[in-house]
């Protein structure tokens, strides 16, 4: 059996109002192409659930010229909430996501204009070009970067994610499973200080910190790598301040970032792999996971070493067409070989408009 892990495939973003969010990030993000949106129970999310089986909204959406997918998940039996307390850079989970953009200026330009919670003006990257910070109206911190290795010519001033940052105790450690494990093994980035693009921006931003930026040094597999392009995984670990853990005694679903998703292929092969190196799986489908009938997938989670969780999913079948009845199957597909461009490319037919 053929094991590979291809890379990011996702963010997930937990919300109390499905609706209103991705609305916001259809305007904002360009998340316009649903891959699969419906309700159901989420049994395999007890352990992180207090467990209890909640009963949730789920939706993974694509900005069709670019980046990864964002799936937004709202629960239904119980509303999403944020934590009794404030968190900083540097907490252990995902604390900001990435989004590309063609043109970093006219975005923070166009992102003013439309009246969104921009909370920094234009700031320099430590490792070339500018950068912005931006809240959504759950009080999500975007940090929109420059773009390249576009899928079709943006016709928004983003695309879709690219990355996020995570806050670790130990990055030397947290290297085992980024980059030993998922991939990530070609650091761009490694510094110690303070940041000026963190500063008087980001809450906890004027702290010491260690920041390492990661990407793959093999090409991206699976079939969505012509769209997804070039991912990348920030780790930040705090210096003088003793991090706390984002959503700990917390519900799965809770508003934050909720997991980092890989697509893969060879599911159960990779557990034996991971397993073996101390990141067994937690929580586990054991087989395919129908999304209302029409997307196939086995889905299964682990924890980096500090709890952030990792979600796998391996795709079996997905809509092209729905309306038309035109699905993919790739459990027979080459895993590293994109999906052709008159697939992909049908997939604006599917696009929501406001």
């Amino acid at each position: 059996m053929y094991t590979r892990i291809n890379g990011i495939q996702h963010v997930g973003v937990g919300v109390p109002d499905h609706a209103a969010a991705w609305k916001w990030y259809r305007k904002f993000l360009g998340m316009d192409i649903s891959l699969f949106n419906g309700e159901a129970e989420a049994p395999l999310m007890q352990i992180y659930t207090k467990g209890e089986i909640i009963n949730k909204r789920a939706a993974m959406v694509l900005n069709l010229y670019g980046g990864c997918a964002m799936e937004v998940v709202s629960p239904v039996s119980f509303t999403a909430t944020h934590a009794a307390v404030a968190f900083e850079l540097g907490d252990l989970g995902i604390f900001v996501a990435q989004v590309k953009s063609p043109d970093v200026k006219a975005a923070y330009t166009w992102f003013k204009q439309q009246g969104a919670e921009v909370i920094s003006g234009l700031k320099p990257l430590p490792y070339g070009g500018d950068t912005f910070y931006v809240k959504d109206p759950n009080g999500l911190i975007f940090q929109v970067v420059p773009g390249k290795n576009w899928y079709m010519k943006p016709k928004h001033v983003t695309g879709g994610t690219v990355g996020a940052t995570i806050g670790v105790t130990d990055i030397a450690r947290s290297l085992e499973l980024y980059a030993g494990i998922l991939g990530y093994d070609k650091i761009i980035f490694d510094e110690t200080g303070t940041f000026a693009d963190w500063q008087e921006v980001l809450p906890g931003g004027r702290k010491q910190f260690r920041r390492v930026v990661l990407t793959q040094s093999d090409k991206p597999g699976g079939g969505f790598a012509k769209v997804t392009g070039d991912t990348y995984i920030e780790l930040v670990q705090a210096l003088d301040y003793t991090p706390k853990q984002i959503y700990k005694d917390r519900m799965w679903g809770d508003i934050g970032f909720v997991h980092l998703g890989f697509d893969v292929r060879g599911m159960k092969e990779l557990g034996k792999m991971l397993a073996a190196k101390g990141f067994g799986f937690t929580c586990d489908t054991n087989d395919t996971l129908d999304m209302g009938g029409t997307t196939r997938v086995h889905c299964t989670y682990i924890e980096d070493p500090d709890g952030t969780l990792i979600e796998m999913i391996e795709v079996y079948k997905i809509p092209i067409i729905e309306k038309l009845g035109i699905f993919l199957n790739l459990e027979n597909r080459d895993p590293l070989k994109p999906l052709p461009d008159f697939m992909l490319k049908a997939l604006r037919f599917t696009r929501i408009k406001d």
